[in-house]
């Protein structure tokens, strides 16, 4: 997909596929080691305008509570300490913008809210795979990432985790939508 006339093909209302879907993060520990995590309970969608992708935007919902390290304790500390799901069950990004940087290469900026702070971030991201599904469905697959200082956001417990846990964080979609009827 490297082409404008490939890409007008594109333009359409999506939803997450969420069993085809990865939202993740990797963080510092001690910085020494990195803990790896994923969100499970998400959902969100799109319209790509593949003749001017300026006029594409994005929306995104994930539920805090579903992050998942390997490791219980971590996750029940993470939702209490540091993400405080009880009072901030989401977080959430919705576009304002959408800059077309190469032939299947975007820059998505928008609003993130994490504990109910909102801060812009811009999220690169490549159209990886577009094909239909045995429904004939049209399917889209993104990848991107960024990397946020979780500290922005009030992403803290307290003084010991500033020095313990870096404060960088970055935030990985693997992300299949399919196209509307």
């Amino acid at each position: 997909m490297s082409t404008t006339t490939q890409l007008g093909e594109l333009t359409g209302e999506y939803v997450l596929d969420p069993a085809r879907t990865t939202i993740g993060f990797v963080a510092r520990h001690t910085m020494a080691t990195r803990v790896r995590g994923r969100f499970g309970e998400f959902e969100g969608g799109a319209y790509l305008d593949g003749g001017d992708p300026s006029k594409s935007r994005v929306r995104l919902a994930v539920q805090a509570r579903s992050i998942r390290t390997g490791d219980r304790r971590r996750d029940d500390h993470l939702c209490g300490a540091f993400l405080k799901v009880d009072d901030h069950p989401a977080l959430t990004f919705a576009s304002t913008g959408v800059e077309q940087t190469g032939g299947a290469a975007f820059e998505v900026t928008g609003d993130l809210a994490i504990r109910g702070v909102t801060k812009p971030v811009t999220v690169d991201f490549e159209l990886t795979g577009v094909e239909d599904d045995q429904r004939g469905a049209l399917r889209v697959r993104f990848q991107g990432g960024v990397t946020i200082d979780r500290n922005d956001w009030g992403v803290n417990w307290n003084a010991a985790t500033r020095v313990m846990v870096g404060p960088k964080v970055l935030l990985e979609f693997d992300v299949t939508m399919i196209r509307q009827p």
